[in-house]
């Protein structure tokens, strides 16, 4: 039989009544020849790649988007995939919830984020469950409780305080609320309101050995507390009197500051200006005064410190010792107690010499004598020399 390359022909041929069987041989033909026809259609079709499934090459990726396969929470700020999204708006929906639904779920996650230690998480999750509102007073409490817990484990101990009261208004008898109250006002070391707490707690629960261990260390606390208060009371007052008494004996002496009246004296005026004797003001030892008082040498442009010259001793006293060997500014070697002068300044800026037997407090108590920011000043300067000499001219 001849093949005529045509597949309708053949089948046409087949269907005419009366039609010869074809041989074993034409079958074959004829399938391979069907067969190279669909593989030729196949391979015409358009190619373009299969965009629905899971890439081989990032599976796991893909996986991780699934909320079932998931492995952890997204972080802020992530883009969510198309199903969380779904199911996120599904559970927080307020068309699908309840006020007393959305409070809850806020709750639950509060917990969850608790549970694994992530304290800010949870006190928004909690926060979010109050400000549904929700008329469940019971429900309400929880979520301060909890939101209080998480304060409390970040040591913000106001704001957990703030949350138990909260949460005691819509139920009074919490008595997991009434102990963290406790221990609130023990670290914000309001020990009388902490042993009132105690209290209320060891009515409700006798055998509470924790809030009973909490009342007793607030019981200590209280009692140091209040023997600091006396204690900062009596050296206030003894604070006091030391500085009338100061006051007091600078008036009696008639001893004068610059720039300031007898009667505006007080204590600040008496401060030290000068860094080698701060903190080291004038002050009283058996009733008598002990000053600090400073040296100038203008010669050399030098300054020398006492900073405790007593009222009784005289200058010869303090230039025996200052001067018992040569000072290293004086490369002449001229400055001893013998040949030098002393001399202080009044207000007009005068020179006035002082006798070197004379004591500290028979100078300054003089009436043209003004002490300077709490600190008599004198200048020194070797008897008969050219730096006298100016010195003198100008003053």
């Amino acid at each position: 039989m001849e093949d005529s390359g045509d597949v309708t022909a053949v089948v046409e041929r087949d269907n005419k009544p009366g039609k010869v069987p074809m041989a074993p041989e034409e079958r074959l033909k004829l399938a391979e020849k069907l067969d190279e026809d669909l593989d030729n259609f196949i391979s015409g079709l358009e190619k373009r790649s299969y965009e629905e499934g899971w890439p081989e090459d990032r599976w796991q990726e893909e996986m991780e988007k699934h909320p079932f396969f998931m492995t952890k929470a997204p972080e802020a700020g992530e883009e969510l995939s198309p199903l969380l999204q779904g199911l996120q708006d599904l559970k927080y929906d307020t068309s699908e919830n309840t006020p007393e639904e959305l409070a809850l779920t806020y709750k639950e996650d509060g917990n969850f984020n608790f549970k694994c230690k992530k304290y800010r998480l949870a006190i928004m999750s909690y926060t979010e469950g109050l400000k549904q509102k929700c008329h469940d007073e019971d429900l309400n409490a929880q979520l301060y409780n909890n939101r209080s817990a998480s304060h409390y484990f970040l040591k913000n101990y106001r704001s957990s305080l703030n949350d138990c009261l909260s949460a005691l208004k819509l139920k009074p008898d919490y008595i997991k609320t009434l102990c963290r109250a406790a221990q609130c006002y023990y670290h914000l070391r309001d020990y009388s309101k902490c042993i009132e707490y105690c209290d209320i707690v060891t009515l409700k629960e006798p055998h509470n050995s924790e809030i009973g261990l909490l009342r007793k260390e607030a019981t200590n606390k209280r009692l140091a507390a209040e023997r600091d208060v006396r204690k900062k009371k009596f050296q206030e007052k003894i604070t006091t009197e030391n500085k009338n008494k100061l006051l007091k004996a600078v008036r009696e002496r008639g001893i004068k500051l610059l720039g300031y009246e007898s009667e505006e004296l007080t204590l600040s005026s008496l401060e030290t200006k000068f860094p080698a004797v701060v903190n080291r003001r004038v002050y009283l030892d058996n009733g008598r005064l002990i000053w600090p008082v400073i040296f100038l040498y203008p010669e050399y442009k030098m300054t020398d410190f006492v900073q405790e010259f007593h009222e009784d001793s005289c200058f010869n006293d303090h230039l025996i010792e200052m001067f018992h060997e040569t000072a290293p500014w004086d490369t002449e070697k001229k400055y001893n107690p013998e040949n030098i002068a002393v001399y202080y300044e009044d207000e007009n800026g005068k020179a006035h010499s002082v006798l070197k037997t004379s004591s500290l407090g028979q100078i300054i108590s003089r009436d043209d004598f003004r002490v300077d920011h709490g600190t008599p000043a004198f200048i020194i300067l070797v008897k008969n020399s050219n730096a006298e000499r100016i010195y003198l001219s100008s003053a």
